[in-house]
């Protein structure tokens, strides 16, 4: 079964990138991104798509140039995270045969971001939108659209942004923080996988 939690493991380098990608693996999380301002963030995900291949949704965060959605797609990587929501990224992630979920905040994002193929909305950032703002948004577009909460979203409140409309999570330093070891990591992706099937399953 395949979750609709993105893991953002911002901060991570490469030469710890697939023990930590085991471990998420191990307890369920399959779809993973390394944000661009990491160190060296090509480098992890090539070193992830090298080793995991066909296991799971692999990809790069904070994507802002088609340079960038170039190199990734010679990497084989999967999915493109975008703060933003920029056209011009969401159409070269999807003629590069990847999926898009760039970041959005309000109905006109939103809309600008489904009608240029997004596959995805990151509502984000989270904090500021809130479960009630989700919920008002909600009400306006369409069923089919995925909504990934993303920046507060942790297993205390998942309920409530499930209730708002939430199909899914992004989940950062819930999950993963710079020198955390694979341990903490485990324990703690054990707790946000759980609270997610209790919550969406």
């Amino acid at each position: 079964m395949s979750r609709n939690i993105i893991a953002i493991l911002r901060g991570i380098k490469p030469e710890e990138v697939e023990e930590i990608v085991s471990a998420l693996l191990e307890q369920g999380i399959d779809k993973i991104e390394v944000p661009l301002n990491s160190p060296s963030p090509f480098e992890s995900i090539e070193r992830i798509i090298n080793r995991f291949s066909g296991q799971g949704i692999f990809g790069a965060g904070t994507v802002l140039k088609e340079a960038e959605v170039d190199r990734l797609a010679q990497l084989g990587a999967n999915m493109v995270v975008s703060p933003n929501c920029d056209p011009h990224i969401i159409q070269a992630t999807k003629a590069a045969g990847m999926q898009s979920y760039p970041g959005v905040m309000t109905p006109s994002e939103c809309f600008s971001a489904l009608n240029a193929g997004a596959d995805g909305l990151k509502i984000f950032p989270g904090e500021l939108v809130t479960p009630k703002g989700l919920k008002a948004i909600r009400a306006v577009l369409p069923r089919e659209a995925l909504c990934f909460a993303v920046g507060g979203a942790t297993p205390d409140n998942f309920a409530q942004w499930r209730e708002a409309g939430a199909n899914g999570f992004g989940v950062g330093s819930a999950i993963y923080k710079p020198n955390d070891s694979v341990d903490v990591i485990t324990t703690k992706a054990k707790a946000i996988v759980k609270a997610y099937d209790e919550v969406m399953l």
